[in-house]
């Protein structure tokens, strides 16, 4: 069968505007153009299109996307169990979730007591399941499965205080590096106040710190376009000047 853009925008619960874009990036052309200038999809886009999609819903950018589905070793079949895993996963993080609201509506009902740590375990167990996604098979790489595994358990057992400390870190190294990246010093004062906080914020996951561990953290947020893409959002340039900064933190570069 075959569809107008209208027609396969409907079906897909996605705007034209999107299906025009698809195809001018390239990720995503029509079967063929009509007598009246139409776009018309058939069979393999609808199939492309659902790829796209479920990517999406990944969240792995148009770009990475384009570059997995137009690869000459692209197996849809393959793609699809490799979806279904990652949606099981995400059910099971959501499922984590709800069970913990249910169980904070009874225990606020006060049929049953849960204690300040239970209230928690989702949101930790989430941003385990969230790091393993997006970094897991890099950094287990790099660091190994044993110091992984002994970081997740370190998160596992943080505190409901400890838990509130690393998030207001989080946010205090974001806003003190971004305020020290307006200054253009990676040597100045408020830029090794930001490489302080990083260190004290890797502390809530680490076992034990090292000067070559940080340094060698600040170099992957570098080599690694996600971590560089994070840092970068607001301000391009980010990641390297907090690789610079932490390397001169860490006396690893004079």
């Amino acid at each position: 069968m075959e569809y107008t853009i209208q027609k396969l925008g409907i079906m897909a619960g996605v705007s034209t505007r999107t299906l025009r874009y698809y195809d001018e990036i390239g990720i995503l052309k029509p079967a063929r153009i009509n007598s009246s200038g139409y776009r018309i999809y058939g069979k393999a886009e609808v199939d492309t299109l659902q790829q796209i999609l479920f990517y999406r819903e990944l969240g792995i950018s148009l770009e990475n996307i384009k570059e997995i589905i137009v690869s000459p070793t692209f197996d849809s079949v393959n793609a699809l169990k490799e979806h279904r895993e990652k949606l099981l996963a995400k059910r099971d993080q959501l499922d984590l979730l709800i069970a913990n609201v249910d169980k904070t509506i009874v225990a606020s009902e006060g049929r049953i007591k849960m204690s300040d740590k239970e209230k928690f375990e989702g949101f930790k167990q989430k941003l385990i399941d969230d790091n393993e996604k997006k970094y897991g098979e890099e950094i287990r790489k790099k660091y190994g499965d044993e110091q992984v595994d002994k970081s997740n358990a370190k998160i596992k057992g943080m505190t409901e205080q400890q838990y509130a400390e690393v998030e207001k870190l989080s946010a205090l190294v974001i806003s003190t590096l971004n305020e020290a990246f307006k200054i253009g010093d990676p040597a100045g004062e408020l830029a090794q106040k930001a490489a302080d906080l990083h260190r004290q914020w890797l502390s809530y996951f680490w076992n034990s710190y090292t000067k070559e561990a940080h340094a060698g953290v600040a170099q992957m947020y570098v080599d690694d376009e996600r971590f560089t893409a994070y840092y970068d959002k607001e301000q391009p340039g980010t990641a390297e000047f907090l690789r610079d900064a932490i390397l001169i933190y860490t006396g690893m570069k004079k």
